[in-house]
């Protein structure tokens, strides 16, 4: 039998949880911890006063992992399983083999066994093989999918829009499009819901946004000049997301609001255009570093004290925790219930296991291998090379201590053969 999982967190004011709240999981695309307001590497280079409220109120997770890309990331948080266990180690291609199993047991399955809530995911899906099959999303358990099939779009003015198994094309800018769709969906839901809501930016196509969505005035529309620093572009699409999520959240009713979890969670780190030029981390998108994994996870809602932690996070852990949420019960020993740390408690888990894999030679030079993150350091084995630790506060991992550390590296390795049993 299959099964089901989720993500979520929300709510503007501490306040006793609801035995079934609603939840809404908010994923960004291509958005790593030095795009994020809330993080110290991102703190001065985008406005978004809808998430610097989340995480002003909620719990901040500052040593939060994802997979290096999209795919991955997206397969473990249904699954609740790591990357080597539903094949999808990389982002999904045409003709490479590497999509997410059909009949693997989902989220959403779980939800419509074992809970009453309504259920819909919105916007980027990117899990199936074939670039024509439709009707994925269904076979995986979602009762209503709206958005993306495929990994992005060539134009966000003008693209193709998928609802349950029939395309049509769109002329409305695809994060206006995505979340008209879900203030709509969450308005005709009659039960606690849980909403997966995947926006494609700020993704490529660099692209000038809607000027009322952003503050960065006349963008240029010209794609060479967009090419040589695609930055602020980068920089407007979040912007652009942000006011959309705002528009989202006020639109529910106070009640409603006050009932709902927020998660809100980045699916790999920003891409390379835009790390290489903000000098921040080692590496990006693609690559096992912390450039290529730490993303902004903050969670709030009703229940959860506001604060930050530093312990280990991955994104595969939001599958549990959806489903605590929701009133079920994890399935699977891969993913590690968050809401004890709610309230400053600690999840369980030891360190994060984030691994990079595929059929087919990548393109934007990835790096493959796995990693382990600890709360104090991390832990990377890049694909055919030695072996390398590096402490948590040496965020470009320049310094490599695992000559003088054997014995901190032995335990991460036994750790992660102990994952993978």
């Amino acid at each position: 039998m299959r099964k089901v999982i989720l993500a979520a967190a929300f709510c503007l004011a501490p306040m006793v949880a609801k035995a079934t709240p609603n939840i809404l999981l908010v994923i960004a695309d291509d958005m790593g911890v030095d795009a994020s307001p809330c993080h110290a590497q991102g703190s001065d280079m985008v406005r978004m006063p809808t998430l610097k409220s989340l995480c002003d109120q909620g719990r901040v997770y500052d040593n939060a992992h994802a997979y290096p890309t999209c795919s991955p990331t997206r397969a473990s948080i249904l699954t609740g399983l790591y990357a080597s266990r539903t094949g999808v180690g990389s982002a999904v291609q045409p003709k490479a083999n590497n999509g997410l199993d059909p009949d693997t047991p989902s989220l959403f399955d779980r939800l419509r066994e074992d809970t009453d809530y309504a259920a819909a995911v919105v916007g980027k899906w990117h899990l199936a093989d074939a670039p024509r099959d439709l009707s994925h999303p269904s076979k995986l358990g979602v009762p209503t999918y709206y958005g993306i099939p495929s990994g992005g779009v060539k134009d966000y003015e003008s693209w193709r829009v998928v609802e349950n198994g029939r395309s049509k094309t769109s002329k409305t800018y695809v994060t206006t499009d995505l979340t008209d769709y879900a203030i709509d969906w969450i308005a005709a839901q009659n039960s606690p819901w849980f909403l997966w809501l995947a926006y494609t930016a700020p993704h490529t196509p660099f692209h000038a946004p809607p000027s009322d969505l952003h503050s960065f005035g006349a963008l240029s529309t010209n794609a060479a000049s967009i090419r040589r620093d695609p930055r602020r572009h980068y920089f407007a699409a979040l912007e652009a997301l942000d006011t959309e999520l705002g528009r989202l959240l006020d639109s529910l009713s106070a009640t409603e609001r006050r009932d709902t979890v927020v998660i809100f969670t980045g699916d790999n780190g920003s891409p390379r255009q835009i790390t290489r030029r903000l000098k921040t981390q080692r590496e990006a998108k693609g690559t096992i570093y912390n450039g290529g994994t730490q993303v902004p996870l903050v969670i709030a809602g009703p229940g959860i004290r506001a604060g930050r932690s530093a312990q280990p996070i991955q994104v595969t852990d939001l599958h549990d925790t959806i489903l605590t949420l929701a009133g079920a019960r994890g399935h699977t020993d891969d993913s590690h219930d968050l809401t004890p740390t709610f309230t400053g408690k600690l999840s369980g888990r030891m360190a994060a296991f984030i691994e990079h894999f595929s059929p087919l030679s990548g393109r934007g030079k990835p790096v493959y291998g796995w990693s382990m993150i600890s709360a104090d350091v991390s832990l990377i084995a890049p694909e055919n090379k030695p072996m390398a630790l590096y402490r948590r506060e040496d965020h470009k991992q320049r310094t490599d201590i695992a000559h003088s550390a054997q014995s901190t590296v032995d335990a991460l390795v036994t750790l992660r053969q102990q994952y993978l049993q």
